[in-house]
Order: C-alpha cells, then sequence, then structure tokens
C-alpha cells in the first residue's frame, strides 16, 4: 500500500478532497440551491400567480423537481470547488445529467397530469345526460396514459443512451436490423398493439368511460380505460379485465354509443282469448304511472302464436340501461297482476285433445277439466 503511495505523483495526492470541507461545501451548495429556488418561487407566482392561475397550479405541482433540479446545478457548480480527481469529474458529471433527464421526463408527466384533470374539471359525469362528458373524458383518460407510457419509455431510453456500451448497442442494432431487431420487434407486439389499441380508442371512441357494454356474453359497465386494459364492472359488482385491442380486433355491444336511452321488451305467453286492445290500453296506463318510461316509445303486438297459446310482445323507452332493465320488470310484473285479476282464464292454458273421447275440449278448457272430461267418458 505505501508502494503504491510513493508511485502517486505529489500534486494527485494534493487533490485528493478533505472529507469535512468537501461536506461542507455540498451542504453550502444545497442551501444556495434552496435559497435560490425560494427566491425565484416567490417571484414567479407574484408575477404570473394572478393572471395565469394554471401556471401557478402547475408550479406548485413540479415544485420538488424545481427544486431537485436547483440543487444539482448548484452541486455542478460546486464540483470544480471540491478539488476532485479528474478520473471522477466525468462520472460525477454523467450521473447528474442522468437525473436531470429523470427529473424533466417526471416533471412532464406531472404537467400532463395537471392540464388533463383541469380539463376533466369542464365535464360532469354524474348527470343523466352525460354522453357528451363521456366521450371527452375517455380521450382525455386514455390519451393521458398512452402518452405517459411514451415519454415513460423516451426518458428512460435517453438515460440509456447517455451510457457508450448501450449508444454503441442500439446503434449496432438499428444499423444492422437483423434477428435481434426482428425478436425484440415481436416481443413488444403485445404492448405496441395495445398502445396504438389506446390511440384507436381515443379518436374513435368505440368505447367510453361508462358505456353499458355486452363483451364475452358480460354486461356491464366501462370502469377504466387504462394504456393497455379496459376494466368493466359487470351488474354483479364482478370485475371483467380486456385487453385493448380487444375492443378494436373482435366484435361486442355497445348500448350507449350514441345515446343512453334503450328500447327494452316484455314478453308475455297468454291464452287466444286474452283481450289484446285492452292489454295495449294497460300498457299505456301503467307506461304513465311509472317514473321510469321517458315517453318516446311505447308498443304492443301479437309477436307469435302457437299450440300452446299467443305470444305477445311490448316495447318501452328509458332514459339509461338500468331503468330500462327496471321497467322491464316493473310493467312485466303488473301486467300479470292485471291479468290475474280482470282475465284469469287468459293466462297460458295447456290444449289437448285425447284419442276416443266424444267431444272436442272446449276453447279455453284447463288440464283439470280436460281431465275430468276424460273420466267422464271412459265411464
Amino acid at each position: 500500500m505505501l508502494e503504491e503511495l510513493d508511485k502517486l505523483a505529489p500534486a494527485e495526492i494534493d487533490r485528493l478532497p478533505d472529507p469535512i470541507l468537501a461536506a461542507g461545501l455540498i451542504l453550502f451548495a444545497i442551501l444556495i440551491g434552496y435559497l435560490v429556488h425560494r427566491f425565484a418561487t416567490g417571484i414567479f407566482n407574484r408575477t404570473f400567480g394572478k393572471v395565469y392561475p394554471n401556471l401557478t397550479l402547475i408550479a406548485k405541482r413540479i415544485r420538488p423537481i424545481t427544486r431537485l433540479v436547483f440543487f444539482i446545478v448548484a452541486l455542478a457548480l460546486a464540483v470544480p470547488l471540491l478539488d476532485v480527481p479528474f478520473r471522477f469529474i466525468g462520472d460525477i458529471y454523467h450521473a447528474m445529467f442522468v437525473l436531470m433527464i429523470l427529473l424533466v421526463g417526471w416533471a412532464a408527466i406531472l404537467v400532463l397530469g395537471v392540464v388533463a384533470d383541469r380539463y376533466a374539471r369542464h365535464f360532469r359525469l354524474d348527470v343523466e345526460d352525460n354522453l357528451q362528458a363521456r366521450r371527452y373524458i375517455t380521450q382525455i383518460r386514455v390519451m393521458r396514459r398512452v402518452i405517459n407510457v411514451v415519454i415513460v419509455i423516451l426518458t428512460i431510453g435517453l438515460a440509456l443512451m447517455t451510457f457508450e456500451p448501450v449508444r454503441e448497442y442500439g446503434v449496432s442494432l438499428f444499423a444492422s436490423a437483423g434477428v435481434a431487431g426482428l425478436v425484440v420487434g415481436f416481443a413488444a407486439r403485445p404492448v405496441l398493439s395495445n398502445l396504438i389499441a389506446g390511440i384507436q380508442i381515443a379518436l374513435t371512441q368505440p368505447i367510453r368511460i361508462e358505456d353499458a357494454v355486452v363483451v364475452e356474453g358480460e354486461w356491464g359497465w366501462i370502469e377504466e380505460i387504462a394504456a393497455t386494459y379496459v376494466v368493466i364492472r359487470i351488474w354483479d359488482w364482478r370485475r371483467l379485465v380486456v385487453p385493448l385491442s380487444y375492443f378494436v380486433e373482435k366484435p361486442f355491444q355497445n348500448w350507449t354509443r350514441e345515446s343512453a336511452s334503450i328500447i327494452g321488451s316484455v314478453y308475455w305467453r297468454v291464452d287466444y282469448t286474452v283481450p289484446v286492445q285492452e292489454m295495449r290500453e294497460m300498457l299505456e296506463e301503467l307506461l304513465d304511472q311509472s317514473k321510469l318510461w321517458d315517453r318516446n316509445v311505447v308498443n304492443l303486438q301479437v309477436e307469435a302464436s302457437d299450440e300452446r297459446g299467443l305470444l305477445v310482445r311490448a316495447l318501452m323507452t328509458a332514459s339509461t340501461s338500468p331503468r330500462a332493465w327496471d321497467l322491464r320488470c316493473e310493467i312485466r310484473e303488473k301486467m300479470i297482476g292485471w291479468l290475474q285479476d280482470a282475465y284469469p282464464e287468459c293466462l297460458p292454458r295447456i290444449r289437448a285433445e285425447l284419442p276416443g273421447m266424444g267431444r272436442s275440449p272446449e276453447p279455453g278448457m284447463g288440464g283439470a277439466a280436460v281431465a275430468a272430461q276424460v273420466a267422464q267418458v271412459q265411464k
């Protein structure tokens, strides 16, 4: 060890930093950076605080980052005063440069978040007619997440490219465009496809936040659109997670694409003797009494007839899918109750004609009456 120290030049031995002096200079540089940052922040707030409140909000959000930037600049100015050996100065400045790149990327993400949140406050999702709000909020959230991913990738890429071995490998990889490039591209295909799908969804908007959709046989609402996946809130509180590329490559149902209003249908199986016109009038009366009907569409028709009776269908509209579901259940129950009270003989009946019977069963006879008639014939 003593022999190695003897080989060092006297000038280089004199340049070895004093730990106490170095620590003092570093603390002094940090203090200077803090004071300068605080002074600059005060001037900025007094100059732009009242005129541009959004700029003040952005400055407040990235204040920790700007403070770190002032610390790094102050330390960079103090490095020559530390009497650090020359071979270490390059590494110190390189580390500061990489840290500055990461801080700029972090600041860009925070600024994007502030801008997106301020813009999203102009739209409300808690109102009944929120189609326009859902359209813009979907664009904001999806594009924000996609841009955040791009910023992270670019920041990490720029930081890594400052290292000579990484830069040489990257240049050779792009220059050769060989098998390694194909392997990397194939491995990144799912991520890239979802990012591209996110941009397509933000622009074309086949789905939006709080859209009612049917995906993979499950009915629910779009709860979250992330950078690579979509979360669907199923009606029974389950969550269905689907990749973004699914909504670009595969068909699905969107019940609120143009409007939240939707037509609901109710079916009844009734006897041939049912008074259809009175059912139609009763349907209109029941809908008038309901708070769920939006008074746009009401219709009742006989859709089919067979040996079991008639199949009657009613159509009605509601402002949203959940209200349409509740309206259908309400009308179905009340119409059955009305038929039970007013026309119980018009409820579904089993019709049969048995061989050997003296006469055919009368129209509208139930199963018990048919059995009694059969027993009488057999006697």
